[in-house]
C-alpha cells in the first residue's frame, strides 16, 4: 500500500460521487422545463401514424401537461419543489466527497433512497395509472442510483481496510 495507490482510490471515489450528485441533480431538474420537454419528445417518438404505444402515451402527457400549464398553472409548483428536492439531496453527498471515511453513512442512505424507488416508483405508478413500461423507466432511476453508491461503498470499504492497515499490501 502506498499514498499513491490511496490517492487514486480517494480520487474513484469522488469521481463516482461527483457523477452521482451531477445525475441526481440533473434528473431533478428535468422537472422544471415539462411543457417544451413534452413537445421536444413527442416530436421525437409520436410522428406514427397511427402513434405507438409510446407515442400515444407521450401524446396523452403532452396534452395534460399543457392543459395543466394553461388553467392551471400554479400546479407546477409541485415539480419545481420535486426538482429543489433533487438539487437539495444531490447537495447533501457533498459530505461525501469532503470525507468519504467519516460520512460513509451517506452511502447506506443513499443505497436505501435508491432501493426505495423501486416500491415507490411501481407502486404509485399503478395506483396513478402510468403505463408499466413507464413504470419500469421511472424504477430504472433507482437501479441506476445504485450501481455508482455500490462502486463508492466497495471503494470506501477499501479506503478504511487500508487506513486500519496502512503495512498489508493491496491485493
Amino acid at each position: 500500500m502506498n499514498r499513491h495507490s490511496d490517492s487514486l482510490l480517494l480520487a474513484r471515489i469522488r469521481a463516482w460521487t461527483l457523477f452521482f450528485i451531477a445525475a441526481l441533480m440533473v434528473s431533478g431538474l428535468t422537472a422544471v422545463p415539462l411543457r417544451p420537454e413534452m413537445h421536444l419528445l413527442v416530436g421525437i417518438f409520436a410522428q406514427d401514424r397511427p402513434p405507438t404505444a409510446l407515442g400515444s402515451w407521450l401524446l396523452a402527457v403532452q396534452s395534460a401537461v399543457d392543459d395543466v400549464g394553461e388553467r392551471w398553472p400554479f400546479l407546477a409548483l409541485g415539480t419545481d419543489w420535486l426538482a429543489f428536492g433533487h438539487v437539495v439531496i444531490g447537495l447533501g453527498f457533498i459530505g461525501l466527497l469532503r470525507d468519504p471515511v467519516r460520512n460513509d453513512w451517506l452511502i447506506t442512505w443513499g443505497i436505501m433512497a435508491c432501493l426505495l424507488v423501486l416500491p415507490w416508483a411501481w407502486g404509485f405508478g399503478l395506483a396513478r395509472g402510468i403505463p408499466w413500461g413507464w413504470r419500469l423507466i421511472d424504477c430504472s432511476f433507482g437501479v441506476g442510483g445504485l450501481v455508482p453508491m455500490l462502486l463508492i461503498r466497495r471503494d470506501v470499504l477499501e479506503l478504511k481496510r487500508r487506513l486500519a492497515h496502512p503495512t498489508e499490501p493491496s491485493p
